[in-house]
């Protein structure tokens, strides 16, 4: 599993962990968030290796079928990046505003129409 992987499966079980059965929740807890190996989480649940990743890839699974009904992962990313983008207009206006004063009334309505259509996208 690379890095994008483990941080998708991460965020996915920030978002839906609470469906899962308990052990999967267990599992998934040892293996993402203690570093466990697959060997160590077999000792501790006294279970074959296979079971252990079995557990893991039917979590995993699970996750991903949440996200594809749900798509609480995917709006989440939306609005942060929405949040980011606004954030970086907003300080670009600031500074232009404190550094300059031709700065004309068309500019700042410019931008402001800028942040209106990214939050109009949210709604999308």
């Amino acid at each position: 599993m690379n890095i994008d992987e483990i941080t998708q499966a991460s965020l996915l079980y920030d978002f839906y962990g609470q469906l899962l059965s308990k052990r999967q929740r267990e599992v998934m807890e040892l293996y993402h968030e203690e570093n466990y190996t697959l060997s160590e989480i077999a000792a501790e649940f006294d279970i074959s290796r296979q079971g252990v990743h079995d557990a893991l890839k039917n979590a995993e699974k699970a996750l991903k079928g949440y996200e594809e009904k749900l798509g609480l992962v995917k709006k989440f990313q939306k609005s942060s990046d929405a949040v980011r983008r606004i954030d970086e207009i907003i300080d670009a206006l600031t500074n232009r505003l404190q550094s300059s004063s031709e700065l004309c009334q068309a500019d700042v309505i410019d931008d402001l129409k800028k942040v209106k259509l990214i939050i109009d996208k949210l709604e999308d």
